[in-house]
C-alpha cells in the first residue's frame, strides 16, 4: 500500500482550533475522499508534541494500492477542487507551509 501524507506545518490562528477542524471535516474531507483510486483518508489532529517539536497541527494520510493510483488522483479534476478548498479553509485559520510525503506503507498488528 502506498500513503500519501500532507504535513501541515505551521499554527492554527489563536481560539480558531475548533473552527479549522469543524471546516476541515465539513469542507475539504468531501474532496479528498472523492480522488480517484484512494482507498481510504485519515485526518489527524494535534493534541500534543514534545517540548521542542515542529508544530503540526493537522496531518492527512491517504492511501492508495499502487503508485499509478497516486499519479491518478494528482491528474484528477477532484485534486483541483480539493486544493482550492484547502486553499480556502487555511486563509482564513492556518499559517505556515505544507509539504508531502509519499511512503510505502507496511501495518502490523500489534502482539
Amino acid at each position: 500500500m502506498i500513503t500519501r501524507y500532507a504535513l501541515f506545518e505551521g499554527q492554527i490562528r489563536d481560539g480558531q482550533s475548533e473552527a479549522f477542524r469543524a471546516a476541515v471535516l465539513a469542507e475539504i474531507l468531501p474532496k479528498w475522499q472523492a480522488f480517484p483510486g484512494a482507498l481510504s483518508v485519515r485526518v489527524t489532529f494535534a493534541e500534543s508534541r514534545d517540548d521542542g517539536a515542529p508544530e503540526y497541527p493537522m496531518i492527512l494520510a491517504i492511501n492508495y494500492p499502487d503508485l499509478a493510483s497516486v499519479e491518478a488522483a494528482l491528474a484528477s479534476p477532484a485534486r483541483t477542487e480539493a486544493r482550492a478548498a484547502t486553499e480556502a479553509v487555511l486563509s482564513r485559520f492556518f499559517t505556515g507551509k505544507i509539504h508531502h510525503h509519499v511512503t510505502t506503507a507496511h501495518e502490523y498488528g500489534a502482539s
